[in-house]
């Protein structure tokens, strides 16, 4: 998608369509009014008519207005002006996409970009108006033609800004929404694809192709020989069952000083997980090819960053496997022993995330990080505790859960923190090994990260668990590209802060 800021007069502007905000009870936002005085009271009196006066996002398309340079003006019911804020914005900018689209445009000129809902500025603005767009002209083709009589997505999106003074942050805005929306793309293509395609090796594959964009990114694989040498039996016990060889994935980005701490991003990358001998029920695992959405999500991320181009070290590393039930799988009651010397019992074998990263969470002490947090599709149990809104937040550090907490409500990409008490590492124990791999029906998704937390005593560190906020179910089916919208803005706070 392309996408620039411009100014003046709106009437003289040319585009096949410009997007114009209606307040409740017939108000004009200031662009509208400008169109309005320019066509000698066209908008108003269309509005008398009652067409726009449903509910916030309604719409109508009006044709060859006077002394209106644009093609089509799209009016778009905004709410009540004192209740507009980011949700309101939210629901009259996809409304106004879908119009967009229904009427096979692939270019437009934005205005609803100078309201400013409440709480956000010009900058916040654009940014997530392109990424709505983003999300709104994704189409996945990799492995499906479009049907002939579909229409192009929209290509170009411009955005108009009234106060010229507010320029600069508006052009940051569109530069950081196109680059994250490139970031939630790349995620989103690695979720939908079919797991007899999207193998450990293809991911590793994709990572590689990242890093050939830009001379600050390095990746490097290691293979099951390697990880074999250096003890990661916990990650290796769950390929046994694959034929498909694990891959551990590296990837560098050294953007900051050679004195500057790393920023670790991990990423569980199970790219099909039948459950293994406890294998899935039949139903919907088709979509248990998201289960590698984690590690999506750093790579995903990691391209989102070469383009921010930011000054900061950060490392991605994804930990990437099948799961599935061959005569040289995990067996309940199995037991392993972990990166970290830790042994396991594994009582249920599709538990096997948590294995494939607690493996990956010891690796990284090597890189000495100033913080690691990790992302994983790891547990129901969070979906039936937070539902598909927001993602599962535990973290062994309240100032970092703060920051991704704020950096989640700054990008709309939410997360819930969620408790990490003591009190429930006790589930964990075993009668045979240092821990159990499940802790029971009760707090699934809180013994999960507990069983994490017994890995990250080295260093600070938070877990996301994405299983419900990754993946659409249902006739909507597809991967989001959550959570690269929360970790890059997560890493703009954190570059701008200069730690």
């Amino acid at each position: 998608m392309q996408s620039k800021i411009i100014h003046g007069d709106l009437s003289q502007l040319a585009t096949p369509c410009l997007i114009l905000g209606v307040f409740s009870e017939r108000q004009l936002s200031e662009a509208a009014k400008t169109i309005d005085s320019a066509s000698n009271g066209a908008l108003t009196a269309v509005l008398e008519k009652g067409d726009l006066d449903g509910k916030t996002g309604s719409t109508l398309m009006l044709y060859g207005v006077n002394n209106v340079s644009a093609e089509r003006l799209l009016l778009v019911n905004c709410g009540k002006h004192e209740e507009f804020d980011r949700s309101a914005y939210e629901k009259a900018m996809k409304a106004a996409l879908a119009r967009l689209d229904s009427a096979r445009l692939d270019s437009a000129l934005c205005a609803l970009t100078a309201l400013e809902p409440n709480g956000m500025d010009s900058y916040q603005c654009v940014r997530h108006t392109l990424l709505l767009a983003a999300q709104s002209a994704y189409r996945y083709t990799q492995t499906k033609k479009p049907a002939t009589e579909a229409p192009a997505p929209l290509a170009t999106l411009d955005c108009w800004i009234e106060d010229a003074s507010q320029t600069e942050l508006a052009e940051r805005g569109v530069a950081h929404g196109l680059a994250i929306a490139a970031g939630v793309a790349l995620a989103r293509d690695l979720g939908n694809l079919p797991g007899n395609i999207c193998t450990p090796s293809y991911l590793a594959d994709q990572a590689v192709a990242v890093g050939e964009q830009s001379d600050k990114l390095k990746v490097e694989v290691l293979d099951e020989d390697a990880m074999a040498e250096i003890g990661m039996g916990a990650l290796l016990s769950v390929s046994h069952g694959s034929r498909q060889p694990a891959k551990l994935i590296v990837m560098h980005y050294r953007g900051g000083s050679d004195e500057d701490k790393p920023i670790v991003l991990v990423g569980k990358g199970l790219t099909f997980d039948a459950g293994g001998i406890s294998i899935k029920p039949s139903e919907a695992m088709d979509e248990m090819k998201y289960d590698m959405c984690g590690g999506a999500s750093v790579i995903g991320t990691l391209r989102a960053l070469c383009a921010l181009d930011l000054p900061i070290n950060v490392i991605g590393v994804v930990p990437a496997s099948e799961n599935l039930p061959d005569g040289a799988a995990n067996k309940p009651g199995d037991i392993v022993t972990s990166l970290s010397g830790q042994t396991i019992e594994i009582l249920n074998t599709d538990a096997e995330g948590r294995l494939i990263l607690c493996d990956a969470l010891t690796y990284v002490e090597r890189f000495e990080p100033a913080l690691v947090v990790d992302m994983a599709t790891l547990t129901g149990a969070c979906i039936v505790g937070l539902g598909r809104h927001p993602s599962g937040l535990f973290s062994n550090d309240d100032g970092l859960a703060d920051a991704l907490t704020q950096a989640g409500e700054a990008s709309a990409d939410r997360v819930w923190r969620m408790p990490l008490w003591d009190d429930y590492q006790q589930q964990l124990d075993s009668n045979f090994a240092d821990m159990a791999n499940i802790g029971g029906r009760d707090g699934g998704a809180i013994t999960a990260a507990c069983f994490l937390s017994r890995y990250t005593k080295a260093y600070t560190w938070a877990h996301l668990d994405i299983a419900g906020t990754a993946w659409l179910t249902g006739k909507e089916k597809g991967a989001t590209g959550r959570p690269v919208p929360l970790l890059s803005q997560f890493l703009l706070d954190r570059a701008d802060r200069g730690t």
